[in-house]
């Protein structure tokens, strides 16, 4: 049975999970630790837990248990609620947290009741905070004012406030994996934060496993505008390093102008491919034209086959 090892955070990784936890693997699926918005923002600030929401999301990805509880892990409360904005899940996590003690057995737990196929583990256990340098010299603090822009100048550098050291299960996760998966996800809030622990870049050279980025289908404004491929990759280099990755996965799905339309006034657009090399691979992963997703099932078996 091969280990493979997912590295990223958020929505992104959701679908690649699922596809993938229908073949005969040992998954492991590390998630940033530095989310800071919404009910994970203020449960972080309120009881001290890690980061509940992409743990979340990776654990409802890999579950096995009814579609009702799945349901329940991602059921958000209504607006006019005093739990507003507020996901069980999250709750759940926290107050698994209360009862055991720790994150760390808050997760299996979680797990258990998921009846999840792999495990999901944090990048690190250390309470940090995702910093940004702009182009025009100003420095934002906190995922959340990076994630949803109130900036019109480009991201220069991100970085950790303080520096977090890697959790020893992603350590060695990452070091035994036979494939290692970077993305999809949010370039410099859900994938970098990964890198930017001490140890994992580290780790990710030294393991002997297939390496491959998955590039986002989609630009994100504040972050990512006017990238293509290429761009993307070029990051991942600047903080993993020149000559790790084999492979970046591009997708070549034509997308319906109507569809293409929607995005743009969000200010989001197709990633683009301006140089092909030797590393880069494309096919086709979109297969719901309206909301564009890696289809989970396509996504999983092309990576696969890569490895093979």
């Amino acid at each position: 049975m091969k280990n493979i090892v997912v590295i990223g955070g958020g929505s992104g990784i959701f679908n690649l999970l699922i596809g993938l936890k229908k073949y005969d693997l040992n998954i492991t699926s590390i998630v940033s630790m530095s989310d800071n918005g919404g009910s994970t923002g203020i449960l972080r600030n309120e009881f001290g837990i890690l980061p509940p929401g992409d743990i979340r999301r990776s654990l409802v990805a890999l579950s096995d248990s009814t579609s009702v509880m799945k349901d329940l892990f991602q059921y958000r409360f209504n607006i006019d609620s005093s739990l507003k904005g507020h996901s069980f899940g999250n709750l759940f996590l926290a107050a698994l947290k209360g009862i055991t003690g720790s994150d760390e057995k808050a997760i299996l737990e979680a797990a258990e009741i998921l009846k999840i196929r792999g495990k999901v583990l944090p990048v690190t256990l250390d309470n940090i905070h995702l910093c940004a340098k702009l182009e025009n010299g100003n420095t934002i603090k906190g995922e959340v004012d990076i994630d949803i822009p109130k900036h019109d100048s480009k991201i220069e550098n991100v970085f950790l406030e303080p520096k977090a050291r890697a959790y020893f299960g992603a350590i060695r996760a990452t070091e035994n994996a036979d494939i290692i998966v970077m993305g999809p996800g949010d370039l410099y809030t859900s994938i970098i934060p990964n890198l930017l622990v001490d140890g994992i870049s580290e780790a990710i050279k030294n393991s002997r496993a297939k390496k491959i980025y998955i590039c986002n289908l989609m630009t994100k404004h504040g972050e990512t505008d006017n990238f293509t491929a290429n761009d993307f990759f070029r990051v991942i280099e600047k903080y993993l390093g020149e000559n790790v990755i084999d492979f970046v996965v591009w997708n070549e799905s034509k997308i319906p102008e109507d569809v293409l339309e929607k995005y743009a006034k969000e200010n989001q657009h197709p990633v683009l491919l301006k140089e092909m090399n030797k590393k880069f691979v494309k096919g086709d992963f979109i297969k719901n034209r309206e909301i564009l997703r890696h289809d989970p099932d396509s996504i999983a078996r092309f990576v696969l086959d890569l490895c093979d």
